[in-house]
Order: C-alpha cells, then structure tokens, then sequence
C-alpha cells in the first residue's frame, strides 16, 4: 500500500496570462504544493512536460498555437506519460466545449476563479490515483471482486481501469458496449458492473434493463458512469435498477465511498 499527499506532487502549470499563473501558483502553494514549473505556452508547456514528466498538468484551454486537448494527446501519446494527469481550468462553461475533456481523463475541471476547495479535492484525487490504497470492505478482498467495466470509449476503459486498480481491483473483464456485455453475463458472474451511460447499439439503461429482468445475476450492483450526472438523471437510472452514479471525470475518492457502499450493502 503506497500513499501519496499534496505536498509530494510535482506541478506543471502551464497559463498564458502571467497574472492568473501568479494567482494559481500561490493557491498550490497554500495547498502545499512545493515543486512547481510554470510556461506561458503551449509549446513551451510540451517541452517541460517531456523533459520533466510532472505527476500532474495544470492547464488553461486555449492558448496562441493551441489548445490544452492538444498537450493531453501529446504527453499522453508516450509511454512514459501515462501516469501524468492532467487539471483543466477555464471560464468555458458550455458543455459541449467540455465535453472532450472530460472525455480525455483530466482529474478535475475548475472554473475561473475556483474555489480553493474545489482545487484541494482536485489534488486530493490526483494523489489518490498516483497512490496504491486498497478499497478496505468488511468481509471482500478487493483483489478477489470480479467486475464488468463496460464502455464504448477505449480512452475511458482504460482511465477507469487505473483508478480501479489504485483501488486494489485486478480482475476487470471489459467489454466494448451493452451488447458485448450482455454477451459475457450470459457465460460468467460478476462481482460488480461499471457501465458508461451513452453508448451505441444497447446503452448503459438497456443493459441494466437486461441484468435486473432477464440476467442470471439480477442482484449485482450497478454503478453507471456518466458525463451528465444530474439528480433528474439520478431519478431516470434508478428507475432502471441502476444503483449509483457517478459524473466524469471519474473521481477516486467518490468512487471509493460509492463502491464501499454498494459492495457493503
């Protein structure tokens, strides 16, 4: 078990604006944050983090040669960027302009300004995704829990997959979409479903749908993963059977209560 607190992490932050990088600076530093390089760039902000791959990126959207979705792709695009996250923080506020990011797996996205809790929880969860804490339950192993992770993302597969292995879970099945689900209850138990809400062919409330009437396993807890996590939509997923949800990006420390509490029910 390998724990990881704020004031371990390294910080890039890369923001056009020298006043607002002053700003956020000092508000890590509140936080405890002591290793951080800063950029006014997007270019420049690509070659720090290729030289000094910090633990987490902390990013404006738009910059003169580009967009912060093009720092995620090229950090994300070598192997030993993998474990960076990455902290959006915009005055964008439109959802569909949000939407490829909280698709790319950044860990948070702060509006300007934000609140200083806001940015605590944020580098909370980076800490807890760079850190190995295993899911504590009463009477289950996390190690030994057989769960279905199913999403038409394979970007969103995999950022799921490392948080839940953060959590101590190993045995993880994926499956592309609802049909293919379907497809492997029929042939195999499951301990836990993780499914995402939008998908093609048979969607997240169709295979719930599947599992409560027609399955062999109708009582195995659903957690439904959604970029639109509203309490409207909360009420629509319960309907279906669907026993807690969970907004993107997908945070650790929500994921761990959620999980505790429906694998302890």
């Amino acid at each position: 078990m390998e724990h990881v607190s704020i004031d371990q992490l390294s910080i890039l932050l890369i923001e056009p604006s020298n006043a607002q990088r002053k700003i956020i600076m000092s508000q890590l530093q509140e936080e405890g944050v002591h290793e951080i390089k800063t950029a006014d760039s997007l270019e420049s902000g690509k070659e720090l983090a290729q030289e000094w791959r910090p633990d987490l990126v902390v990013s404006a959207m738009h910059f003169a040669d580009g967009t912060a979705l093009d720092l995620v792709a090229h950090v994300k695009s070598s192997e030993a960027g993998e474990d960076t996250q990455f902290m959006l923080i915009s005055s964008e506020y439109r959802k569909e302009q949000l939407e490829a990011y909280r698709q790319s797996g950044v860990v948070a996205i702060l509006p300007k300004p934000f609140e200083l809790a806001h940015l605590h929880s944020a580098l909370m969860s980076t800490a807890e995704l760079l850190g190995h804490e295993n899911l504590d339950l009463e009477y289950l192993e996390p190690q030994d829990l057989r769960v279905l992770l199913v999403d038409d993302s394979a970007l969103s597969r995999k950022i799921i997959r490392r948080t839940l292995n953060t959590l101590g879970m190993e045995e993880i099945t994926e499956a592309e979409d609802g049909k293919e689900a379907i497809q492997l209850l029929q042939d195999n138990n499951f301990d836990l479903v993780i499914t995402d809400y939008n998908m093609p062919k048979v969607d997240g409330l169709m295979l719930a749908k599947y599992i409560r009437q027609y399955s062999a396993q109708p009582m195995v807890p659903i957690l439904m993963v959604s970029s639109d996590a509203n309490e409207s939509h909360l009420s629509n997923v319960a309907k279906h059977g669907v026993n807690a949800l969970c907004d993107k990006p997908f945070e650790p420390q929500l994921v761990r209560r959620l999980l505790k509490q429906l694998l302890e029910e």
